[in-house]
């Protein structure tokens, strides 16, 4: 650590003595040279080595999430390349010495060929353009002119493109570093033009590490489980971290403690989320109740709440993968000491559906009105959940049962019971599971039976004589879409009590066999099969009627008396021949004497109707 940074230290220490303002954590303990950077082992080793061997590139793009240093890391860049050392006369070092005149305007933001640009407040060709008149001048004071830009994906694209010429082959007095969150959104041609550098997340044991160092630097004190707590708030980011830090050792004023920080952020305590978890996988919805009702009460956040679930379901998952893990440093001590046994119990298909309830439920959460009230149906979801048998205990039940083995309770076939001792319902892929494991011999006339049965004897319509009389019945029902096809778009090949075989036409629709045995066996009350054959089959009662109808005109202009009427008047026609005697048994009032019941009707050219006696007059 350089003298600079123990000033910086000791002032702060100091509070605001001397008038000097407070100096956030985040910016007092900035790192200034490699050796401070934490968390970025590989980016710290290739820096080192290229500026050992002198092979330092014309471009450098750092990405990264925010806060784990990538301005600080171009910081850096800008001091190592450029400091001149003590006396004056060093090259370019891994150990900027921090005192010489380079160093420190670099340092204080103040150097005048350190030039940093904001690229979200700098988007347009004309800011690229005064760099691109600027690279052709020496430096003023420097090795190097450098240009650091933040969130350089903000460019526009005019701009990407004006600074790619200068950036493929820039002056050799001339380095650019790059830096942005979003590393997707800068152009494949800028990217090839530099020497690109991940930042990746700082692991939470260093942050731990970290925030306890300065928390003492400070002057100020800090549990272990609140340094965790903060590392593990932070999310990687240092930035983030040292923030969360500043804020707590301000309320603590003193030593902070684990339980300061949860209620600062919101947090569960870790303990009450076990046993929130452990009474929800347990099948006891009111004890985990009650514990949400303590939690609600602290404050904690519900979204908090659910993501710490999570946290610990899948360090459940791990211990139980990975036995070795429970040794991990970063693992929290309750789950550390209760999380073995708790993994034991569960299995894993009892995790990876408490891991998926959970995460469906986060979203859920998150987009409530009232994230409380959604929390409390999640956990309520995740205890009668517990008590589901998995697709492999419904396999082997079906299998008991199959084989007789539950009958009376015997071989674990009784149906699943839930928390209040109801049955639970089991999901469709398991059912599907099980049928595909051990088919039917008769997949459908089981179920479909049981609903012939249930059927009223009131209701039931006659096992159908013929196919004329079966067709008539979806009539009679107001089934018309499926009588229609019935009488023209199919052709009857076989029919027989429960069993209707039928060739379809074109016109008829694929679901109409399915649909005509669930309704015949409806209607029936006996279980229908209908079969699709290829056989030619029988005409369509369309077709057979009006065949008929072709047949009685024929039969009638054979007839001597109709002969003698057509050639009497010639352009005469026949146009209908009807059974005036069945009409007449219907309807009496039509022949007032019983006389010449059978008529044949005429039409002359004139449009007039003339019956016709059995003699042919009129």
């Amino acid at each position: 650590m350089t003298d600079t940074t123990v000033a910086d230290m000791s002032s702060s220490v100091s509070g605001t003595s001397g008038g000097l303002a407070y100096r956030v954590l985040a910016r007092k303990y900035r790192p200034k040279s490699f050796a401070e950077l934490i968390g970025q082992d590989a980016l710290v080793r290739t820096l080192t080595n290229a500026i050992h061997s002198g092979r330092i590139a014309q471009a450098f793009m750092l990405t990264g999430v925010r806060g784990v240093g990538k301005t600080t890391t171009a910081r850096i860049i800008a001091r190592a390349l450029n400091c001149t050392g003590p006396d004056g006369t060093g090259g370019p070092t891994v150990t900027p010495c921090g005192v010489c005149d380079n160093c420190r305007a670099i340092a204080e933001d103040r150097h005048v060929d350190v030039m940093e640009m904001d690229a979200a407040s700098h988007t347009g060709v004309d800011d690229i353009r005064e760099i691109i008149d600027g690279v052709r001048y020496a430096p003023v004071s420097a090795r190097y002119k450098l240009y650091i830009i933040d969130e350089v994906h903000m460019l526009s694209k005019s701009a990407f493109n004006a600074l790619l010429k200068t950036l493929e082959e820039p002056p050799a007095h001339v380095k650019f570093v790059f830096a942005t969150t979003e590393i997707r959104k800068v152009p494949v041609t800028v990217l090839s033009r530099c020497q690109r550098f991940d930042l990746r997340r700082v692991d939470a044991q260093v942050l731990k590490e970290h925030f306890t160092r300065i928390t003492g630097l400070e002057g100020a004190g800090i549990e272990p489980d609140a340094a965790s707590l903060i590392a593990r708030a932070a999310d990687g980011s240092v930035r983030d971290g040292l923030s969360l830090l500043d804020q707590a050792i301000a309320l603590a004023a003193g030593t902070v403690t684990a339980q300061q920080v949860r209620d600062m952020l919101g947090l569960a305590d870790r303990s009450k989320v076990i046993d929130l978890f452990e009474a929800a996988v347990s099948a006891k919805p009111a004890e985990a109740m009650d514990i949400l009702s303590d939690l609600h009460r602290v404050g904690a956040d519900p979204v908090v709440i659910l993501q710490d679930l999570l946290d610990l379901v899948h360090n459940l998952t791990r211990l139980k993968v990975v036995p070795d893990s429970a040794n991990d440093p970063g693992l929290p001590e309750a789950e550390r000491t209760r999380g073995a046994a708790l993994s034991a119990k569960l299995g894993m298909p009892a995790l990876t559906r408490a891991w998926q309830l959970l995460l469906k439920g986060l979203g859920e959460v998150q987009a409530a009105p009232v994230p409380q009230q959604a929390l409390e149906m999640v956990i309520v979801r995740l205890s009668y959940a517990a008590d589901m048998p998995t697709p492999g205990d419904l396999i082997r039940q079906f299998q008991n049962l199959q084989n007789g083995g539950g009958q009376g309770g015997q071989g674990g076939g009784s149906a699943p019971r839930g928390p209040g001792g109801g049955p639970v319902a089991v999901g469709g892929s398991a059912v599907r599971a099980v049928a595909q494991a051990q088919p039917s011999p008769q997949p459908v006339a089981q179920p479909v039976q049981t609903v012939a049965v249930a059927v009223a004897d009131e209701e039931r319509v006659a096992m159908p004589r013929d196919f004329r009389t079966l067709v008539q019945v979806f009539a009679e029902k107001r089934e018309g879409a499926l009588y229609g096809h019935l009488t023209g778009s199919v052709h009857l090949v076989r029919l027989e009590p429960g069993r209707l075989e039928l060739r379809l036409t074109t016109l008829a629709p694929s679901t109409l066999p399915n649909r005509v045995g669930q309704l015949l066996t409806e209607w029936t009350g006996q279980r229908w099969v209908v079969i699709v054959s290829d056989a030619p089959g029988e005409p369509t009662l369309i077709q057979q009627e009006q065949a008929a109808q072709r047949r009685a005109l024929e039969e009638a202009e054979a007839h001597p008396v109709v002969r003698a009427v057509l050639d009497a008047f010639p352009g005469a026609k026949i146009t209908d021949v009807r059974d005036l005697k069945a009409a007449v048994e219907a309807e009496p009032q039509v022949a007032d004497d019983g006389e010449n019941p059978d008529l044949m009707v005429m039409q002359q050219d004139d449009g007039v109707y003339y019956p016709l006696d059995d003699e042919g007059d009129f």
